[in-house]
């Protein structure tokens, strides 16, 4: 396709979803994918080819700032990161739009509230079948529309561990998933979450709208396009071409507009790195790009009971969201908790080393496992910065409190819902925790590198959707709300550069 209407960079939630809301407008659109379809191998369901030898894992180092090197959590395949996610598709709670106190500091509001953005998220529900229950969930903003699909049932001793919180006085809901569970059961029975789907089982951005998008006939995907860096006009007002390798050619395309969807990491590195008249990168007159770098606060914890197996086979249905608008104390926020898929022998031995083998699969058969996630507040100096060819992250994480607090108060939970021993460990930098926040939107060109549609301020045939345009990172996954605005986007491209 020879200088399309529309290059968008990236297969993942943003740039999938973005190009399905643009099918049947007319344009002609190229999607640029650095990686390949995920191929249907035995290592898909090989808990140790996947957490022990790291088969997915890219072929690529980072480095902390002043640090050391080391190896990133990132996914190149086409759809992006949602290819191994958790199939989580909840919606940012309304009181997360606007400004909140946290231990750590201010959560700041967004640029529009919840009721502006809500029936988008309604559309992405639809967008992404989404399977959940309203009324669980004291938190639940409201839902203009419900959810189309009953929720994933819970295994039994999952339902169980349900009752034993609902016991504690507790509102234990049901996490709203974009999983098709007969067809994931069908292909392997293992959990789905950080395992690849090769096949029909997650809706993630390339069974979901990406499969859509690609049904017009007008949108084409390239795989193996690594976009190196964009070229401004002369005036520096638009972007008047995309420079990549493919196959080892360097190529070039000059399209009307150009939708940077590469990730909050990448996004900001491609700005960084293309050639500005102020040496800062492009889109970048706010030097914000690669600021306010956001990665969620979480700990993995299990609650083990030695005398009950737990014998689930994906467990994770259920979350807990009592502590996400305070302590439960009247204090302030702390976060979410949400269960993990199941683990086993081969995923501890990723992190812990030196125990026997029948130690940790005993452990393993007797926890349930959960994923607890605080907010991490946006700060310029928490950065993604580039160094000639590498990438540099400066993750100065805030907010830890919160994390100490809902670490506290679940293992007390779990303890009197009669599990004797509660073992919690944080996740470090090489887990990407939904990584936020670098390109962030924003109504003041002068703090944010974006306004309300995701437009650059800088470039006027600019839009960068993905993570980085958040503004916060809340307590929940944040595949949903990129989704929601990604066709919010949409909506007003067509309206304002493709009306008839």
């Amino acid at each position: 396709m020879t200088n399309p209407d529309i290059v968008i960079i990236g297969s993942g939630i943003g740039g999938a979803t973005i190009a399905s809301g643009l099918a049947g407008s007319g344009a002609s659109i190229l999607i640029l994918e650095r990686g390949e379809p995920l191929p249907a191998t035995p290592h898909a369901r090989s808990t140790r080819s996947i957490f022990v030898d790291g088969h997915y894992r890219p072929k690529e180092m980072w480095r902390e700032a002043g640090g050391a090197a080391f190896n990133p959590g990132n996914y190149y395949y086409v759809g992006g990161n949602s290819k191994f996610f958790g199939a989580v598709l909840i919606r940012y709670r309304k009181e997360d739009f606007s400004e909140l106190e946290h231990f750590g500091g201010v959560s700041p509001a967004w640029p529009f509230s919840y009721d502006e953005f809500e029936p988008w998220y309604s559309k992405a529900e639809q967008l992404f079948r989404v399977r959940g229950a309203l009324g669980e969930d004291p938190t639940e903003p409201f839902h203009s529309v419900p959810y189309a699909f009953k929720p994933v049932p819970d295994e039994p001793s999952i339902a169980r561990a349900r009752a034993e919180l609902k016991g504690l006085g507790l509102h234990p809901a049901s996490l709203p998933l974009g999983v098709d569970i007969e067809a994931w059961l069908k292909e392997g029975k293992t959990g789905w979450d950080a395992f690849p789907n090769t096949g029909q089982g997650k809706v993630d951005a390339q069974t979901g709208p990406l499969a859509a998008a690609l049904n017009d006939n007008n949108i084409k995907l390239e795989t193996g396009a690594h976009v190196d860096w964009l070229e401004a006009s002369p005036d520096g007002k638009s972007i008047a071409a995309i420079h990549y390798t493919q196959n080892g050619s360097q190529r070039t395309l000059s399209p009307k507009l150009v939708i940077l969807s590469a990730g909050a990491i990448n996004s900001a590195v491609i700005l960084l790195r293309s050639p500005s008249t102020n040496g800062k990168g492009l889109a970048n007159s706010s030097d914000q790009v690669g600021r306010n770098f956001m990665n969620h606060n979480s700990s993995a914890m299990l609650a083990i009971d030695p005398r009950r197996r737990n014998d689930a086979v994906y467990q994770k249905t259920l979350m807990l969201n009592d502590y996400y608008l305070s302590d439960g104390k009247g204090g302030k926020p702390l976060g979410n908790v949400q269960l993990l898929g199941k683990i086993d022998g081969n995923m501890l031995r990723a992190n812990v080393k030196l125990a026997p083998r029948f130690a940790l699969d005993f452990m393993a058969g007797h926890a349930v496992d959960w994923y607890l996630m605080c907010e991490d507040l946006p700060d310029p100096e928490s950065r993604i910065l580039v160094d000639g060819k590498e990438i540099v992250m400066q993750w100065r994480r805030s907010n830890m409190q919160s994390l100490e607090g809902l670490t506290k108060v679940m293992r007390e939970n779990f303890r009197a819902c009669g599990y004797p021993i509660v073992l919690s460990r944080p996740f470090d930098k090489r887990t990407p925790s939904h990584q936020c926040g670098t390109v962030r939107m924003g109504n003041d060109p002068a703090t944010a590198p974006l306004d309300t549609f995701c437009r650059a301020y800088d470039h006027k045939n600019l839009f960068v959707v993905d993570a980085g345009f958040l503004p916060t990172s809340a307590a929940v996954n944040p595949a949903l709300s990129i989704a929601a605005q990604a066709l919010r986007v949409a909506d007003h491209i067509r309206k304002t550069e493709f009306a008839a």
